[in-house]
């Protein structure tokens, strides 16, 4: 990147974006969000297809994309060497950080989350070559921002499809694969000319962008992450999307609907979740856990969770569990017996991500502000950029 003097706008500047790179940009982001529901399919084949070699076949395809856009990377620089490596290097350390940081132990995640990683990577390249033609911060800003907006759509539709996870630390996890890939794109392909302050029509870019940003993320959370603390002196506290005269309500419509349309006995991943019951699945697991444990308390409280707000999940065969989820009258006699008692005072850790009691009205009322601060702020910015222009021209 060599800085330059700031230059005139020029009214052709619109016209030097070129299309074909945002229309490839799109295509491939959305390919990326539509395919959610489509990659179990595809791990299922690889590991029907290629017993025991999942892990080294997905690694092998990180190592070759890897080496071959480091290679094509490295074979482009001419000028700025020092510069330009340091991108490079910094992008691939940052990757190798972010695999040892976020590994998880279990090598079928971890080479996914690895390709996934990558995935992003590719995805602010193509935005950063759309805007290139910028040669202002427009360019580093628009590709993060492109980038998170995808991420936040990416998971949203694995929230709402079955077996799979959504939640905003992925979005933000992902903004570190954003960021290496904005590294890559400066050490591979930098602007001819580039200058630090934001060319007339830049800040309005930015700004829209932005404020589009601001909103989407706040319906994301919305509709993932907002819920109600549910207090009962009867089983104690826990969170829930639903409030609890909804979850009461749902019980008895859930155990009526699946009596003549059960949920299915094998999954279906091209499908919407039934969010109810993934979240009385989440009791199960965690009942099951602490009861596996000896915490027999937790174990009775989160049973009683079970029995008064997600009956239905407890007693309806599904692709989780053929024979349902409801203890026998013995095995509850036994647990009830040890834990002497119910705790009005338990709270319940089940859900594994995030749910938050906010207002929805004020979580909206804050959203709406800063996007449009954001917008109006750069408006006004660009209108003092053209009048300077125009008043420079002038003289």
């Amino acid at each position: 990147m060599e800085p330059g003097p700031p230059t005139q706008a020029s009214p052709s500047l619109g016209t030097s974006l070129r299309p074909p790179r945002f229309i490839l940009a799109i295509v491939v982001s959305t390919a990326l969000v539509l395919s959610a529901p489509f990659i179990g399919f595809v791990r299922s084949w690889i590991r029907a297809t290629f017993p025991g070699q999942f892990v080294r076949i997905v690694g092998a395809a990180i190592a070759v994309l890897a080496a071959a856009a480091i290679v094509a990377a490295i074979l482009r620089i001419r000028h700025n060497r020092l510069l330009r490596y340091s991108a490079l290097i910094a992008a691939l350390g940052g990757a190798i950080w972010f695999s040892v940081v976020e590994a998880t132990g279990n090598p079928d995640v971890d080479v996914v989350q690895r390709f996934h990683f990558v995935e992003y990577g590719v995805i602010t390249f193509l935005f950063y070559r759309a805007w290139r033609p910028l040669r202002d911060p427009a360019i580093l800003v628009m590709p993060i921002l492109a980038g998170l907006l995808v991420g936040t759509a990416d998971e949203w539709l694995q929230w709402f499809i079955p077996n799979r996870v959504g939640e905003i630390a992925d979005i933000l996890l992902n903004g570190i694969a954003i960021g290496c890939g904005l590294l890559f794109s400066l050490g591979a392909d930098p602007p001819d000319r580039f200058q630090w302050t934001l060319r007339p029509g830049s800040t309005v870019r930015v700004g829209r962008l932005a404020s589009i940003a601001i909103l989407a993320l706040a319906l994301f959370v919305r509709i993932v992450h907002l819920g109600y603390d549910i207090r009962d002196q009867e089983v104690g506290m826990f969170k829930s999307r639903y409030s609890m005269s909804a979850l009461l309500a749902l019980a008895d419509a859930k155990r009526t609907e699946w009596r003549i349309h059960p949920p299915p006995l094998v999954l279906q991943r091209v499908s919407r979740e039934d969010q109810y019951m993934t979240e009385g699945v989440t009791h199960v697991q965690r009942r099951n856990e602490l009861l596996a444990a000896n915490e027999v308390k937790g174990a009775w409280m989160e049973n009683l969770i079970l029995e008064k707000y997600y009956a239905p999940v407890l007693d309806t065969p599904s692709y989780i569990s053929r024979t349902g989820h409801r203890w026998s009258a013995e095995q509850r006699a036994s647990v009830d017996s040890r834990a002497a008692g119910s705790d009005p005072a338990y709270v319940s850790t089940a859900n594994p991500y995030p749910i938050v009691a906010w207002s929805s009205g004020l979580l909206w009322l804050t959203s709406v502000a800063a996007a449009a601060a954001v917008r109006i702020a750069a408006t006004r910015v660009d209108r003092s950029s053209r009048a300077q222009s125009n008043a420079s021209t002038t003289v």
